[in-house]
């Protein structure tokens, strides 16, 4: 018989934590679930520990496979794997909260069949244990269902990267088979290509304002606080290089709503234009490696980013053209850095 939830957790180097994101899981008192833990290979007990905890319940799956410094593999595994109906993406160094399950249960029961159910995230401070922050997308006076185009242009109005963690959706796993939705394989954050793909086919998103979630920030050693700013510009460039791609291939479709490019073009290029040319980015990486790494992102050239221009502001425009000619023309790279700079000066005095 299939379990309600499939519980997908990446394992790599969380001995120190591992235990408590299962005993978190193990503790509910809704106990219809399968735990899928795909363990990298790791320096220290992770696997260990991970086997242990599946020799005494059998509800627990195990995969393993060799290092690659992103939870994609694994996530994708989980999916491929999970008999659940319902997926919960959880990291092996994050928790549940208490009695979490049953309230999720509950409230999809009331509005089955949905794509996906957005949910709420607790921010929780590794150094002092307190909750600093609690992440929820809709008001809770926003509509109880949206379909997905709908879902991203209202989060996109209230929300300046409209691009929601993973870990924040419960997600119907056939959703996810059946419109191909994984990981891109090496990347250390998928958030911003998995979320926008995913909210755009779901036909039903039914927020559920659950604050289950316990995100363990500043921890050290974790994916996002490791990586190297010239690696985060490679996976950057993937990342939008793809979703690029992808605007190009819904596009097509004469029912699409050009308000979607819109919204993704004013996201998608500000924050190609923050993580580029900011003035810390442009001090702290040299000028080679945001060169080499923007290529990558124009790879097909002006083909799938210049539509994405026609619906920003004529200043984002700019900015937009600026960064395709920065990654072209070696003897403009000086004022363009400088265009940017004074840009950001203005963006700055101009929110304060």
């Amino acid at each position: 018989m299939k379990p309600f939830f499939s519980i997908i957790v990446p394992c790599c180097d969380v001995e120190p934590y591992v235990r408590a994101c299962f005993d978190s899981v193990l503790s509910q008192a809704f106990g219809d679930w399968e735990i899928i833990a795909t363990v990298e290979e790791s320096k220290d007990k992770t696997e260990e520990i991970v086997r242990e905890y599946a020799a005494k319940d059998p509800r627990f799956k195990v995969f393993t496979g060799p290092r690659t410094g992103s939870c994609s593999v694994s996530r994708n595994i989980g999916i491929d794997n999970a008999r659940g109906e319902y997926i919960i993406f959880l990291d092996g160094d994050d928790t549940i909260t208490e009695g979490s399950l049953q309230r999720l249960h509950d409230k999809i029961a009331a509005r089955p069949g949905a794509d996906l159910y957005p949910c709420a995230v607790q921010v929780l401070d590794a150094n002092t244990g307190k909750i600093t922050e609690v992440r929820d997308n809709y008001p809770f006076d926003a509509k109880t269902e949206f379909t997905g185009p709908e879902a991203t242009l209202f989060i996109a109005g209230i929300r300046k990267h409209p691009a929601p963690m993973m870990q924040l959706t419960i997600c119907r796993r056939e959703f996810l088979v059946e419109n191909k939705l994984k990981c891109i394989y090496g990347l250390r954050g998928q958030d911003r290509n998995f979320t926008p793909r995913a909210l755009y086919f779901a036909k039903r998103v039914c927020p559920l304002h659950e604050p289950y979630y316990l995100y363990l920030n500043n921890r050290m050693g974790s994916v996002v606080t490791s990586i190297d700013k010239g690696d985060l510009l490679k996976d950057e460039a993937i990342i939008h290089q793809s979703l690029f791609e992808f605007h190009s291939l819904v596009s097509a479709d004469p029912s699409f709503d050009r308000q979607l490019t819109t919204k993704w073009g004013q996201s998608w290029i500000s924050w190609i234009a923050y993580t580029w040319f900011s003035p810390t980015r442009i001090k702290s990486i040299p000028r080679a490696r945001r060169v080499e790494t923007l290529k990558m992102l124009f790879k097909n050239g002006n083909n799938d980013f210049g539509p994405l221009l026609s619906g920003v502001s004529i200043s984002l425009r700019f900015a937009g053209k600026a960064m395709y000619l920065f990654s072209r023309h070696p003897i403009i790279r000086i004022p363009i850095e400088m265009f940017f700079r004074l840009y950001f000066l203005l963006s700055k005095i101009k929110s304060s």
